[in-house]
């Protein structure tokens, strides 16, 4: 198995964005505007801009 070396590889990032807004969407679509909504919606953009973030800056 190959070591990482320390570095957090930039799929992982990418991989949680995409689970989180699909998350997002069915407790939207099941329960609406709730607290829990705005949360995976906040985690869903942070991931997101951590993964522009580290696409941009590498």
């Amino acid at each position: 198995m190959g070591t990482i070396d320390g570095e957090i590889p930039n799929v992982i990032f990418i991989l949680s964005a995409i689970g989180f807004w699909i998350l997002t969407y069915v407790q939207n679509k099941k329960y609406g505007k709730t607290i829990e909504t705005y949360f995976l919606s906040i985690l869903a953009i942070l991931f997101s801009l951590s993964y522009f973030g580290l696409i941009f800056m590498t």
